[in-house]
């Protein structure tokens, strides 16, 4: 069994999607869900789908191994970043080289890097006068949004398109692929 930590920081609505995408798979779980926010809507997600939740508090974000002793404690072997808007540590990386995971709300290398994250891509894409916009799923390196890119999908904007108008175009691509499209990453994964 192949088993996940998904990393968010906000309300869960793509690792809600992830979880309930994976139940009763043959060969992949979520295992556990960690947030670096304590009052983050992700809690709610972990209770009702039963998976184990952390709270990353300041001393486990400032040490960088004992989250990796965390993680290699609960068997993980795979890392999901689902609205995780903290930078990677290298020690991460290191320990699970080419199984860290993550989705961005815009077609990477565009509207990427760090503060590029939620509404603050949204606005950014309006402002620019991009015709299209999407979802990048990507595995993760040391640098936000810079990792070899697994996945993209497209939607159009409107010039009367708002920022909100975006998100919700961006929220039916998550929806509609995310899930999946991890499924078929890890299931890929020789462990």
């Amino acid at each position: 069994m192949k088993r996940i930590a998904i990393f968010a920081s906000g309300k869960g609505s793509n690792a809600d999607s992830l979880c309930s995408h994976l139940v009763n798979h043959a060969s992949i779980e979520v295992a556990l869900i960690l947030s670096d926010r304590k009052e983050a809507g992700v809690f709610a997600v972990a209770e009702k789908h039963h998976v184990q939740a952390i709270y990353l508090n300041k001393e486990l974000l400032n040490n960088p191994d004992q989250v990796v002793a965390l993680l290699k404690e609960h068997h993980i072997d795979v890392l999901v970043l689902a609205g995780y808007l903290k930078l990677v540590p290298h020690e991460w990386i290191a320990n699970y080289p080419g199984k860290i995971f993550n989705l961005h709300p815009a077609l990477l290398p565009k509207f990427g890097g760090k503060g590029m994250y939620g509404m603050h891509v949204h606005r950014a894409v309006v402002a620019a006068g991009e015709t299209e916009t999407g979802i990048t799923i990507h595995e993760v390196n040391e640098h936000y949004d810079e990792g070899k890119i697994l996945f993209q999908a497209r939607t159009a904007v409107e010039p009367t398109d708002s920022p909100e108008r975006v998100a919700e175009k961006i929220a039916a691509l998550e929806k509609e692929h995310f899930a999946r499209v991890i499924t078929e990453v890890v299931e890929g994964i020789t462990l």
